[in-house]
């Protein structure tokens, strides 16, 4: 089941997008926290589910995010 992403979370990926800015993801991966450094080049949809795409091309559920730039996201 989806959650909510909040409209603070959207504008915050939105500015580190248009702005390049190198940010830190922690989320969950394969029912472990990961963290992953980059940059954000865009959000896509892949079968109704929200994702971010780093440079590379490493593609991130939003639901699974718990933290962006040091700010809290979700609980995990």
């Amino acid at each position: 089941m989806n959650t909510h992403i909040s409209c603070e979370f959207y504008d915050q990926l939105m500015v580190a997008i248009q702005r390049k800015i190198p940010s830190t993801i922690v989320y969950l991966e394969n029912e472990q926290k990961t963290t992953v450094k980059g940059v954000v080049t865009e959000l896509m949809m892949i079968e109704y589910e929200e994702f971010l795409v780093l440079e590379g091309g490493k593609k991130i559920n939003l639901q699974s995010i718990f933290l962006f730039n040091g700010k809290r996201h979700k609980e995990g």
